[in-house]
């Protein structure tokens, strides 16, 4: 894939990844970052949890499935927002 075409794609992947992270994040009325009362673990701890459960089911399936990658990102970017981390300009060289 040439250079262009890859940067393309990556845009292509972070904007559908960013409306799909919105819509679900709606419907789950933003239970990663407030869970509910009672719950006895912080977001982060909670987020850490779904990125685990997530990673181990890829690495136990036999297919590698799109919705889980879906999920592992999604709860990775969940978990830069809770840690306050919305750029990462500062990370390139």
């Amino acid at each position: 894939m040439s250079e262009k075409n890859t940067e393309w794609a990556i845009e292509q992947v972070t904007e559908s990844l960013k409306e799909l992270l919105l819509e679900k994040n709606k419907r789950y009325g933003n239970s990663a970052l407030e869970p509910l009362e009672g719950i006895k673990y912080t977001p982060e701890d909670g987020i850490k949890i779904r990125i685990t459960d997530k990673l181990k089911r890829v690495i136990n399936s036999k297919e590698l499935r799109k919705n889980d990658i879906a999920d592992v990102l999604g709860y990775i970017i969940l978990l830069c927002v809770d840690k306050e981390w919305l750029s990462f300009r500062d990370l390139i060289d």
